[in-house]
């Protein structure tokens, strides 16, 4: 059955690699799991390995990758005898702006449970945008009827 020899944390060189070193006779097929679901290769992502006897080693690329690629990555690796799999955490980049959400939620909200997560907190930035947006039209619609109503004289008078 496949035997996994080597599974290495994030390295960057040209791409950044996960390298890896499995043995198995017959030659087991490969493929990985990202966070528990499976791995799709595209341009960004992408394995690539050699055959040296009965050993595969090769590397999982990622061409500049970001804070979405965080997380666990599995090789299962699969023969006709069995199967085996080893998991590494990956980790590229820090989420952007994380200091300004705290202190935008510091200064704002008052409940802290409303800005632990990002729909959250969109839903609160989408609430303010509506109130002052009737805000802005309540007071065009103000300032138009005192414009047209106020300039009437109440007995007929001029002057």
């Amino acid at each position: 059955p496949p035997r996994i020899l080597t599974l290495e944390e994030p390295v960057l060189h040209l791409e950044h690699c996960i390298a890896f070193a499995v043995h198995g006779n017959p030659a087991p097929t490969l493929h990985w799991l990202h966070n528990g679901q499976v791995l799709r290769e595209t341009e960004i992502i992408h394995m690539e390995f050699y055959q040296q006897g009965e050993v595969s080693e090769g590397c999982l690329l990622f061409n500049k990758p970001t804070h979405y690629n965080n997380g666990n990555y599995t090789i299962v690796a699969t023969n006709q005898l069995g199967s085996a799999n080893q998991t590494i955490k990956g980790h590229f980049l820090e989420k952007p702006f994380p200091v300004l959400l705290d202190f935008f939620c510091f200064l704002f909200v008052t409940p802290k449970f409303l800005c632990l997560d990002s729909k959250a907190f969109s839903f609160q930035v989408s609430i303010a945008v509506g109130l002052a947006a009737f805000a802005c039209v309540l007071l065009v619609v103000l300032f138009i009827m005192i414009n047209k109503y106020g300039r009437r004289s109440k007995f007929g008078m001029k002057g």
